[in-house]
């Protein structure tokens, strides 16, 4: 990943690039986005027609389903260049772009009613100051995903390799505890609203498999069972205000 700024953390430079994009383009891709996208809107849907900042959104994913509920959606990235695989949006008037620091975002306090930042947290450094600066902009709720460690994930370092030859494409990345992050977000009077462990099996092994039906049964089977909920991952977790 090349960066064309000066700013401290610019992952989204390569989650917004059309090499990225190749690992959602599978119909298991399709799949994985048809999860992620149904777990938005229902965490979303206590806010109609809300005020969105997208965050690192220059991948598109969630560009679509947002619009299309009536959300109004603004993608704060970290390089002009972020912008091209949500080009038609942005240059038509549907949705507003901007770049910037993600740790020091040039909006007022309580800016927009939900902060959104997918594909982001298991990259970034300094993510302290990234949560912090998350809720500093949201009025009502933060969502965001992570890799959790209470999973297949605390073997991963050992698994790189693998997933690495699997998976060129791939990068190193951070888990977390949940609360990690919401000792975080407590901080700056923010609760846990919900959390949604999305997959008892790797992504890297549905992505394999290459049969989103089978991976769809299998994944209802280890939820019906509770094995998702105590080992799934990565987790959106959604945060409210409290104060």
């Amino acid at each position: 990943m090349t960066s064309s700024t000066s700013f401290p953390e610019t992952y989204d430079i390569f989650t917004s690039s059309d090499d990225y994009a190749t690992r959602f383009a599978s119909k298991t891709g399709e799949w994985f986005l048809r999860v992620q996208e149904n777990i938005t809107l229902r965490m979303i849907s206590p806010y109609p027609k809300s005020k969105i900042l997208d965050v690192g959104g220059g991948h598109g994913q969630l560009m679509e389903c947002l619009l299309r509920e009536g959300h109004s959606v603004t993608v704060f990235s970290s390089a002009p260049e972020c912008k091209k695989r949500i080009a038609e949006y942005i240059d038509d008037g549907r949705a507003e772009f901007s770049v910037g620091n993600i740790l020091d975002m040039p909006y007022p306090d309580r800016s927009f009613d939900v902060v959104i930042c997918y594909r982001m947290t298991a990259h970034v450094n300094r993510w302290e100051e990234y949560l912090t600066e998350l809720a500093r902009v949201a009025r009502y709720a933060v969502m965001l995903d992570y890799p959790e460690v209470r999973s297949v994930n605390i073997i991963s370092p050992q698994l790189f390799g693998v997933k690495k030859h699997l998976e060129p494409n791939t990068r190193p990345f951070r888990c977390f505890r949940d609360t990690q992050l919401l000792d975080v977000f407590r901080r700056c009077g923010f609760k846990r609203a919900e959390k949604y462990p999305q997959y008892f099996i790797p992504m890297m092994v549905h992505r394999v498999l290459k049969n989103p039906t089978l991976s769809s049964a299998s994944e209802a089977f280890f939820r019906a069972v509770g094995l998702t909920k105590l080992l799934g991952s990565p987790v959106i977790l959604k945060v409210e205000r409290t104060t």
